[in-house]
């Protein structure tokens, strides 16, 4: 999960979500079923998968903690992949590695029906463990920049992983039950928001197979194992990360009168870049802009001739992230020429759009049939609605390409029932995604994932 890009590394470094969005989640909105069920409902057939996950767990739980003690960063997922089509080969997919980096792309032809596409992410975060548990990662790289890292699944991709291979057992063996292809993706580098654009670049539509339907589900860590959430429509935002490279005369700090000053200049940019969101945007449309960093200066006396700003922008409306980036441009401009800048050397205003991902859109008719088959597979009250978040997640880039697939995340449940008791008890926040802390209940959370993805595969091969 992308939740913050806050400097020039393709790392992402976010520990998560502030403290405050946490207890908002930990509250689980449970909407109204009027609203729920607004958007047409397709016809399905009701099926709840007869799954004997006793047989299977012992070796899916080896796989998890193989996962998890073996991750790796970004773009570096060679043996996470290699797993992962390993076991798709046993299990008898035409597999091919290496698509769009180390990704993985299974196929499995079971008759004439549709294509249903079932996502996993693979890469892991430059975060030293500090679980404590017994199978914590110790694993430690050099960086892109030379440092030395601990590397740790702090996102649950080990989990998705696992639920992914699970499920995809548990659709072959049960494969009577449904018609069509399954195209399972192993897709990696989601963290820095490139996997899916490379895999989708090289082909992933036309050269393997075109979904009619594309599913995912993210562990959660504000929701206790055993229980999944979700929402229609707008699930996750759009992520941009945005350079503004301020420029001044620089001079003496005794001799302020002889300068033009950018830390000054970027002060006012700062304030400012506040009253986009407050002032120009509609307050039903949600709307973040953060300025992450700020570097400028070298010396106590001195004043500098650039000062540089490092933004994160956050929205769910396609309209609203236009509107920001059109804002920052002419905001900048303006307080560069108040200061008596040449037009020359305003502010250079820089959107990394190699990095930017779209919001994720849950096609409401999809994502009802969805959260009906996992109501069927794990009991209605372990179903429940969430809220959106502004965290950002590259799988919405699978619904916005020129086939228009439908496609549905799915949050899934990870937090230890007691531990999640104690916090709500206490008004404690629990570690967050991204956390040296974060540690999945999965011996609950695995089954609860392979239960409800397999019974959301059979139910959407068996759509009408």
């Amino acid at each position: 999960m992308v939740i913050n890009i806050i400097n020039t590394s393709r790392i992402t470094k976010s520990l998560g979500i502030h403290n405050q969005l946490m207890r908002q989640i930990m509250k689980l909105s449970y909407l109204s079923a009027a609203f729920l069920f607004a958007a047409p409902l397709l016809q399905a057939k009701g099926l709840d998968l007869d799954l004997d996950l006793n047989k299977t767990m012992p070796s899916i739980e080896k796989f998890y903690l193989d996962l998890h003690q073996s991750p790796e960063l970004s773009y570096s997922e060679k043996n996470t992949g290699k797993k992962i089509a390993n076991q798709l080969n046993m299990l008898g997919f035409e597999v091919t590695d290496n698509v769009g980096g180390y990704g993985v792309v299974g196929i499995f032809k079971n008759g004439n029906g549709p294509t249903v596409m079932i996502r996993t992410d693979t890469d892991g975060l430059p975060i030293t463990e500090q679980t404590g548990k017994p199978y914590a990662s110790t694993v430690k790289v050099i960086d892109e920049h030379g440092a030395k890292v601990g590397v740790m699944h702090g996102c649950g991709h080990d989990i998705h992983m696992s639920s992914f291979i699970g499920t995809a057992e548990q659709l072959i063996t049960h494969k009577n039950k449904w018609k069509g292809t399954l195209m399972m993706v192993a897709q990696p580098a989601e963290e820095v928001g490139g996997g899916a654009k490379a895999m989708l670049n090289e082909g992933l539509f036309s050269k393997y197979a075109k979904p009619d339907h594309v599913i995912a589900l993210h562990v959660s860590a504000s929701v206790p194992a055993g229980k999944v959430t979700m929402k229609n429509e707008y699930t996750m935002a759009s992520v941009d990360s945005v350079d503004i490279n301020i420029k001044g005369k620089g001079g003496h700090g005794a001799y302020p009168h002889t300068t033009i000053d950018p830390v000054v200049i970027a002060a006012r940019t700062v304030l400012a870049l506040q009253t986009i969101t407050s002032r120009e945007l509609s307050p039903l449309e949600p709307s973040v802009i953060t300025v992450g960093s700020i570097h400028g200066g070298s010396k106590h006396n001195v004043i500098s001739d650039e000062v540089k700003l490092q933004l994160t922008l956050r929205s769910y409306n396609p309209d609203v992230r236009n509107a920001q980036i059109a804002a920052i441009k002419r905001i900048t401009a303006g307080i560069a020429q108040s200061a008596g800048l040449d037009e020359s050397d305003y502010p250079a205003v820089i959107v990394h759009e190699d990095e930017s991902i779209p919001s994720t859109y849950n096609n409401p008719s999809q994502t009802n049939i969805v959260r009906s088959a996992i109501k069927n597979a794990i009991g209605d009250t372990n179903v429940l609605e969430t809220q959106a978040v502004m965290a950002g997640e590259d799988f919405g880039l699978y619904g916005r390409t020129d086939e228009n697939i439908p496609i549905t995340l799915f949050w899934l449940g990870g937090v230890n029932q007691q531990q999640y008791a104690k916090a709500i008890k206490n008004n404690e926040t629990l570690p967050s995604l991204h956390s040296s802390k974060f540690a999945p209940d999965y011996k609950v959370a695995l089954p609860t994932g392979i239960k409800a993805m397999s019974n959301v595969a059979v139910a959407l091969f068996n759509t009408k």
